[in-house]
């Protein structure tokens, strides 16, 4: 008779086989609820970024659509973003120059008045960082604090005794006014966080505190300098303020041109429109091509150390 198999008996490391693979599946990591709330936080970071970006962006998206409407379709709200575009609102404000010259106007005072600034605020900023000025800083930002509406009738006095309302020089210098303690405000930062050792270095061999500040110090200062430049112009362009009392109808800039677009009995949508397109595009082809520079400037100014 042979012998019979009992069927509790089984191959060896079958058992230790299953075991294994039991334990296994019993050792998976199960996803642990920090990993899980980081997750829900990404989630909710993204809406609320999309949200913001929907909200600054709409209106954006409205005036260029728009400059492509006629009166009519711009005050229907049936018309969405599905219209046939037209060009006759651009044909016709470069055909009458009711912006180029506002355009040159806003340009030239722009620009002299950034660059005006900046020669004068960069070293006073460099000086009271580097020299911790606290009282001058607090000076500095009085000024920034006063508000520029307060100085218009002395301004508008003096300026029309002198007999230079109406010229680009009294709207540079009206810019700069606020221009000045911008740059400057910005700059005291950036230089209180450029490492001091570096200037000391230059000084030992054999530069003036002013030659480390040129040769060293400003060309490491160059992003915020590119940052605080950057913002000074883009408030020069948009002020329609000092523009609205000290220029004339050759000397006006692109605000005071917009508010022409406006009159008692009507307001030119169309022509509104395409003119703030067109106004747009520059200040948005200087902040992307100095996307760079702004970026790097915003972030060293803000640590130290």
């Amino acid at each position: 008779m042979s012998p019979t198999v009992s069927s509790s008996v089984r191959p060896a490391g079958a058992g230790d086989g299953a075991g294994a693979v039991a334990g296994a599946v019993g050792t998976v990591p199960s996803p642990r609820p920090g990993r899980r709330r980081r997750g829900y936080g990404a989630w909710l970071r993204g809406i609320a970024i999309a949200a913001v970006t929907v909200v600054f962006a709409l209106p954006i998206v409205w005036m260029f659509a728009a400059a492509f409407k006629t009166n009519v379709q711009v005050t229907d709200p049936t018309v969405g973003l599905w219209f046939s575009p037209t060009l006759d609102n651009f044909r016709s404000i470069l055909e009458t120059g009711q912006i180029l010259r506002p355009m040159g106007n806003s340009l030239l005072v722009g620009v002299v008045s950034t660059v005006l600034s900046a020669i004068i605020a960069v070293p006073a900023a460099w000086a009271v960082g580097r020299f911790r000025m606290r009282r001058t800083g607090s000076l500095i930002l009085v000024a920034r604090i006063v508000p520029a509406i307060s100085l218009l009738v002395p301004w508008y006095y003096l300026f029309a005794q002198a007999g230079m309302v109406g010229s680009y020089t009294v709207l540079v210098l009206s810019h700069m006014f606020v221009s000045v303690p911008l740059i400057l405000w910005i700059m005291i930062s950036f230089f209180e966080g450029l490492p001091v050792e570096l200037e000391e270095a230059a000084r030992t061999d054999g530069l003036s505190a002013f030659g480390a500040f040129w040769r060293i110090t400003l060309p490491l200062a160059a992003p915020g300098t590119a940052t605080a430049s950057l913002l000074a112009f883009v408030f020069s362009w948009n002020n329609f303020m000092f523009a609205l009392i000290f220029a004339d109808e050759h000397t006006q800039t692109v605000p005071v041109a917009l508010f022409n677009f406006i009159s008692y009995a009507s307001t030119d949508w169309g022509g509104l429109m395409a003119a703030s397109s067109l106004i747009t595009v520059p200040v948005l082809l200087a902040a992307v091509l100095g996307q760079k520079y702004l970026v790097a400037g915003l972030t060293s100014g803000a640590s130290k150390g």
